[in-house]
């Protein structure tokens, strides 16, 4: 493993953290390790308990070490919310070499120029993505290392966040004896794993329906044009089920997910279940059509509001239609449901690789993706090796701190 990348995402979600060691060998990514537990201390998305966030992620860490036998150190770590925003940002440079050719440090001066905007006090930026670079006026140039040129312009998107969630969410990977080696917005990252270039060229609106939120992006022009996240998910199911049925929440999310349909068309009147009740020593019988009936309505509605707010964004006409990903869309049925709400072309995604073939992994090998795919393109395949082995292994000294830099520029 010492000859080769090796990337930790870390996904901290409302109903599961999971920790994902991927090992990038001559840019083919493999998954070798996983680590996941119940999320502890995060409600729609957001931290609202420190120490037990803190432990949560530790038992990621913990599963994911046990699985692989190394020791995490780095982890790339995932942030969304609805306290993301996109601006647009232009920067401009001369080019300093003498004889003209424009190179890196031309590159990462361009980018902090296209960094330099007016923002509030409580936002910061997270990172920037150049969406094409000019070369004297030449546009639609996506890498202009080697041309030769006078003045380098970027046309860029600028993440900004707020302080108080970023710092919220540093805080608890560090409190969790992690060093964080990047921030990666995980629009960007399932973007790049589960869309076309062509569907990322004409527009496609990507929807990751967690349990406690759902974040919408929208991507046009091959770029991330828009991005939004609904304090809505699957916990929202799973609270509908336990007022229906008259039962402790945990069994709620159990009944959902062993006998959990989003259609009352696909649920089987035959499958049957017993289920136990707030205060009642006997266990009630059910089928998954009693159970499809309250499971149907909040999954329509669900959508109904993605739709409201894709075309609150703008976007109602998306020629690619809609992508779904993340865990609440294992619910079988669930497809049928959102073509009839959503009124377009709809289609379920997933990671392709083994053990990980499942919505809800989505975002953590996307982080791994994205890191390997964007780094090897800017900086020659060069990666900071994410974990440590028990020998203590390293890598150069101030290795890590370029590529630190070059991942801050490039989220």
């Amino acid at each position: 493993m010492s000859n080769n990348d090796v990337i930790v995402s870390l996904d901290i979600g409302t109903s599961k953290v999971r920790v994902i060691i991927g090992e990038v060998t001559n840019g083919a990514i493999n998954i070798i390790g996983v680590g996941s537990s119940e999320s502890e201390g995060i409600r729609k998305g957001s931290i609202v308990d420190i120490d037990k966030t803190v432990q949560s992620i530790r038992n990621a860490v913990d599963h994911a070490e046990r699985m692989v036998g190394i020791q995490i150190s780095d982890v790339f770590v995932g942030i969304s919310g609805s306290h993301i925003a996109l601006l647009s940002s232009h920067g401009v440079v001369a080019v300093s070499n003498e004889d003209r050719e424009i190179g890196d440090e031309d590159i990462d001066r361009v980018q902090q120029a296209a960094r330099v905007i007016a923002l509030p006090p409580e936002r910061e930026i997270i990172g920037i993505v150049p969406k094409q670079f000019l070369v004297d006026g030449l546009e639609g140039i996506q890498d202009p290392r080697g041309m030769i040129g006078v003045r380098l312009e970027v046309e860029a998107t600028i993440i900004t966040g707020t302080k108080t969630a970023i710092h919220n969410l540093k805080r608890v990977v560090e409190k969790a004896g992690l060093h964080i080696a990047g921030l990666t917005l995980m629009s960007l990252a399932c973007g790049q794993l589960t869309l076309s270039k062509d569907e990322k060229l004409i527009g496609t609106i990507l929807v990751d329906i967690g349990a406690g939120a759902t974040t919408i992006s929208v991507f046009e022009d091959g770029n991330l044009a828009a991005t939004s996240t609904l304090p809505i998910g699957g916990d929202f199911v799973t609270n509908d089920i336990s007022i229906g049925l008259h039962t402790q929440t945990e069994h709620a999310e159990k009944m959902k997910l062993k006998y959990g349909c989003a259609s009352m068309e696909d649920a089987a009147v035959d499958q049957v279940f017993k289920v136990p009740r707030i205060g009642s020593n006997l266990d009630k019988e059910f089928s998954q059509v009693d159970l499809a009936s309250i499971i149907e309505p909040r999954i329509e509605e669900i959508f109904q509001l993605i739709r409201a707010e894709v075309h609150r964004l703008g976007y109602g006409s998306a020629t690619g239609g809609y992508v779904l990903t993340g865990g609440t869309v294992n619910l079988p049925g669930i497809l049928s449901v959102a073509k009839r709400e959503l009124d377009a072309s709809v289609r379920m995604v997933a990671p392709e690789y083994i053990g990980v073939r499942d919505p809800s992994y989505t975002s953590g090998v996307g982080i791994i993706n994205y890191i390997a795919k964007t780094t090897k393109v800017r900086s020659s395949g060069n990666l900071r090796k994410a974990v440590k082995t028990g020998s203590g292994a390293s890598d150069k000294p101030g290795f890590f701190e370029r590529i630190k830099n070059f991942l801050s520029e490039l989220i």
